[in-house]
């Protein structure tokens, strides 16, 4: 925090000159002082994250993802790969798998795709997977009954450990973040991921987001 008062103070500094108001330099620090407690938001569609075991099963053995796009998430990528999931009740292609690869394979689903599936999805955090949602996938050269590994994901925050601190807040709390906005609101159940590696991002899925008329550039802060 001191070091984001001196940089403030340098930038007034610099625009405290004859044709700069007093009204023009107490808006832009209030405008710093305000981004300092937001947090950018990333949407997230459903997507699949994929053990070794397993994209040897849908692709072939010894198969390597191939990166399309960098996530938010310090070495996380979007891959250029994608595969089928499939239900009692119907089935859903085009599921993005997200690399690197996992210890075990992990579905992420929206809540309106479990009725399209017809499974059942608990709301959990990633990697918690006991007793979760079953789906079969599918890849160009195989699938994979998943008897368990499916999940809706809860609303989050990804921060390092000096963000948490800053905030108030620590890995594993839950709080309400505040959304701006003609469709904006208050969303409770946010969990806390803090720890050294992550990127600060409030994480929530494509039905939340358009519910709350929320986008890649939305930003939001904690209650």
């Amino acid at each position: 925090m001191e070091d984001y008062e001196e940089l403030l103070g340098k930038l007034v500094e610099k625009l405290s000159g004859p044709n700069v108001s007093e009204d023009v330099i107490a808006e832009i620090a209030k405008k710093a002082t305000t981004d300092e407690k937001t947090i950018p938001v990333g949407v997230s569609n459903r997507h699949i994250h994929l053990s070794q075991t397993d994209l040897d099963k849908l692709f072939g053995k010894g198969y390597q993802l191939t990166p399309l796009k960098d996530l938010s998430q310090p070495g996380q990528y979007a891959s250029k790969e994608t595969v089928i999931i499939c239900g009692p009740k119907g089935s859903i292609s085009k599921v993005r798998i997200l690399g690197p690869v996992r210890a075990r394979t992990q579905v992420e689903v929206l809540r309106g795709d479990t009725f399209k599936l017809g499974i059942k999805a608990p709301l959990r955090i990633s990697g918690d997977l006991l007793n979760s949602g079953q789906v079969t996938v599918v890849g160009p050269k195989g699938s994979v009954e998943l008897d368990e590994g499916v999940i809706v994901a809860q609303r989050h925050i990804h921060m390092l450990s000096s963000d948490a601190e800053r905030f108030g807040v620590k890995n594993g709390d839950i709080v309400t973040i505040v959304i701006e906005g003609n469709r904006g609101g208050e969303l409770n159940n946010v969990a806390i991921r803090a720890n050294d590696k992550s990127g600060l991002e409030c994480h929530i899925d494509t039905e939340e987001a358009n519910a709350l008329g929320m986008n890649s550039k939305t930003r939001i802060r904690i209650k």
